[in-house]
């Protein structure tokens, strides 16, 4: 017994005899099927792209014509043409309760065309709008959720943080949700401690005490629900560089650039060195090696106004421009 199928998968295939002892594939795939063929009950099967007909590979039976092409329906040559022709909804967005994938109902009162509502129908299209927010949110967990968010969006607007930052801090506030860790605590803090972790994490050069200009918490307590959440989620944070503060500090105190070199100098030493930089606050280390450097280039700056901008006190610079000057063995004089 011979049989003989030409034109499979735009090219050709020879299935001689039972066993199919001789084949040959052209621009084909062979895949396995869940089903079975009905004529000799082999899983094997051909599948021709250009026809969409899936065929077995055993006795050629076609077993299916229609398969559907997942694909678009439009052609495009250029990246422009695939840009401005491809349609699909927006991506998930973390910094929304429901990620985005809800229905919203605009609150104009109008149709597609641009005229406006009756009177009847504005007031039906109030009470859909009306129970479309309410099932938007219908637990308290998303009633958490939501307002942590709307408080992270906030802050986020307050601090000029960047998209990534803000869905960072709203994915580490949904990891303690998922981990119920939320209930009977301040909604206001977890948010503000979520957006510090993201700090540490990014390695961005924030305080507490920034977050809480912006908040009614006291730092203080934003620290604590901040310890509360790397506990929590067993996060690992980078050890924080000193180095990342030294562009903010020449910024705020509009000092020449070639300060930020002589800084970033004494605070490669200051590493290099190993115990100076053990146990203390990575601020007021970039702000005693910025007064350093301020000697070094003759650019007269106060430890005050140091002091100001790095958010530490003039004792503290004091105590680091001393060590490092004795450590590091640097002539100011």
């Amino acid at each position: 017994m011979i049989v003989m199928a030409d034109d499979v998968a735009g090219g050709s295939i020879s299935i001689m005899g039972s066993n199919a002892t001789s084949r040959r594939l052209n621009k084909a795939d062979t895949t396995s099927t869940t089903d079975a063929c009905s004529e000799c009950g082999s899983k094997k099967a051909i599948r021709k792209t250009k026809t969409g007909e899936t065929v077995c590979a055993m006795c050629g039976l076609v077993i299916s014509d229609r398969r559907i092409d997942n694909g678009p329906e439009w052609r495009a040559f250029t990246a422009d043409e695939r840009k401005s022709r491809a349609r699909a909804g927006s991506p998930v967005k973390l910094m929304f309760h429901d990620k985005g994938l809800s229905t919203i109902i605009d609150w104009r009162n109008k149709d597609s065309s641009g005229k406006r509502f009756s009177s009847e129908r504005r007031a039906k299209i109030s009470r859909l709008r009306k129970w479309q927010i309410r099932s938007r949110v219908h637990s308290s967990a998303e009633t958490n959720l939501s307002r942590a968010l709307s408080e992270i969006e906030r802050l986020s607007s307050q601090l000029g943080l960047k998209k990534s930052v803000s869905e960072l801090a709203a994915m580490l506030y949904r990891r303690l949700i998922v981990k119920k860790k939320v209930r009977s605590r301040s909604i206001d803090a977890l948010a503000a401690a979520s957006i510090y972790a993201s700090f540490r994490l990014r390695e961005i050069p924030r305080s507490l005490k920034e977050i809480g200009r912006h908040t009614h918490i006291e730092w203080k307590v934003i620290g604590r629900y901040y310890r509360f959440l790397v506990r929590k989620l067993k996060l690992r944070l980078p050890i924080p560089d000193p180095m990342n503060y030294v562009p903010k500090l020449i910024t705020e105190l509009e000092l020449p650039g070639v300060m930020q070199e002589t800084v970033l100098d004494v605070l490669k030493d200051a590493k290099d060195h190993g115990r100076l930089l053990i146990g203390r606050d990575p601020r007021g280390i970039a702000a005693g090696a910025l007064y350093i450097a301020s000697i070094l280039t003759n650019n007269k700056v106060t430890q005050r106004e140091i002091a100001s901008a790095a958010g530490v006190t003039e004792v503290t610079v004091r105590n680091r421009y001393k060590e490092l000057v004795r450590e590091l063995d640097i002539k100011t004089h």
